[in-house]
């Protein structure tokens, strides 16, 4: 598995953006952001591009955690409703794998667990030799 405190530490935007890691384990996520001015656009609620941030971190997240590169090909998000203040979590898990491709579905929730936005994301998993020269993935 990557280190995921390795790997979260090297993302500056998201860390920015008041993002924090809380669980990662081989294909899934957990993140959560507290809702502050700067996550809020001209209507009061969290700005959709920083509900797609938070998705996305735990996407990252997900789709590295098993120590092949993987970045993003594809990725959808769908807003149910609008968040105001208070904490959000977005919890990313493995849907669907092969040795280049992998899916994630990732579900962002308020402190109250009610759901917030769905986002789906693809990844191309990138060939990697090792010391020996073999190609994992």
């Amino acid at each position: 598995m990557t280190d995921p405190d390795e790997f979260f530490s090297r993302d500056t935007f998201a860390r920015y953006s008041g993002i924090e890691c809380i669980k990662v384990s081989d294909g899934t996520a957990r993140v959560r952001m507290e809702i502050g001015d700067r996550h809020r656009n001209s209507h009061g609620t969290v700005h959709g591009g920083a509900l797609f941030t938070l998705a996305d971190t735990a996407f990252a997240l997900a789709s590295n955690s098993e120590g092949i590169p993987a970045a993003a090909i594809n990725a959808t998000i769908t807003y149910m409703k609008a968040a105001r203040e208070g904490t959000l979590y977005a919890e990313a898990s493995e849907f669907s794998k092969n040795p280049k491709l992998a899916t994630y579905i990732v579900t962002i929730t308020d402190s109250t667990g009610e759901r917030i936005a769905l986002f789906q994301g693809m990844v191309y998993r990138k060939r990697v030799r090792n010391d020996q020269g073999d190609v994992t993935a």
